[in-house]
């Protein structure tokens, strides 16, 4: 059985009506179907090239930790970005990526 954090928000009164027909349409409540919408978004979008750009940024400027950032997108992709990050972080590395892209 997976833990869960009990969270507290504020939200449109017509999305909730809307969550609220949801859940009595199939026989769920509130919380399962807000549970599967978010899972749902957040599967969507770590898939979205802007979003994955936006997680490897926050993780490069040290926004995320490697942890949120597998969390988010996955254990391949965000092992890419730690690998690109320390790559980006060798100074001789990054000196010799400048001076090809200025060539």
């Amino acid at each position: 059985m997976s833990s869960s954090t009990r969270v507290h928000f504020r939200a449109p009164e017509r999305l909730i009506e809307q969550a609220d027909a949801l859940a009595v349409a199939e026989d769920k409540n509130r919380t399962d179907v807000l549970v599967e919408a978010l899972r749902a978004y957040l599967s969507n979008a770590s898939n979205e090239e802007a979003v994955q750009q936006a997680i490897a940024d926050a993780y490069y400027e040290d926004r995320l930790d490697f942890s949120q950032t597998k969390a988010i997108v996955g254990t391949e992709t965000a092992q890419n970005f730690r690998l690109l990050k320390q790559q980006l972080s060798d100074e001789t590395l990054s000196e010799e990526l400048a001076d090809a892209i200025d060539e």
